[in-house]
């Protein structure tokens, strides 16, 4: 992260020197939407969930990153459910596209990775999609409250896994806790 917020004070430095806007290499220039990532990562990373580890495998592409998250109760309590973020260069217009890849028994999680989040919607009904005003940190608790607060099973996205709730409560949990066992360990 330090890299990328050094690359953007070298461009500012260029500009403040002088040189005109478009004289330097276009590849040192930093897009509108890393400008946003490297105040979102920063606000980021400093209100984290404490289930909650971001890791950037590359410190120049903040648009590009990995979530777990260990839940500390309800269901899933004792599993590490990993999430991949993307950040498209369209951002802060558009959500970013986010994927589970644990392999999980949720309402709201496709056993595919597909994740059914209100904010994470381009175009929502009730308001509750994606705005400009939105940020990394709201994405991050959204996707942490899948699995306590914001549990669903009245508006699922696997039909099948809020079925089995509604049928059997007990078998349901046994059924999440061999998915932890097999997959997010």
């Amino acid at each position: 992260m330090l890299t990328l917020a050094s690359k953007l004070k070298r461009e500012e430095g260029v500009r403040a020197g002088g040189s005109p806007a478009g004289s330097h290499d276009a590849s040192h220039r930093v897009s509108i939407r890393d400008r946003l990532l490297i105040k979102e990562v920063a606000e980021l990373e400093a209100n984290l969930p404490n289930t909650c580890k971001v890791t950037f495998h590359d410190v120049n592409k903040l648009h590009h990153f990995q979530l777990a998250i260990t839940p500390d109760e309800g269901y899933y309590q004792g599993g590490k459910f990993q999430f991949e973020i993307e950040v498209p260069e369209a951002y802060n217009m558009v959500p970013p596209k986010v994927k589970c890849l644990t392999r999980i028994w949720h309402p709201n999680i496709a056993e595919t990775g597909e994740i059914c989040l209100s904010l994470l919607r381009e175009h929502s009904i009730d308001g509750t999609g994606w705005a400009p005003t939105r940020t990394l940190k709201d994405v991050v608790w959204g996707l942490n409250s899948l699995f306590t607060d914001l549990l669903n099973f009245d508006d699922p996205l696997n039909i099948d896994a809020a079925e089995h709730h509604l049928r059997d409560k007990d078998d349901f949990r046994s059924k999440v806790q061999d998915f932890i066992k097999n997959y997010a360990r």
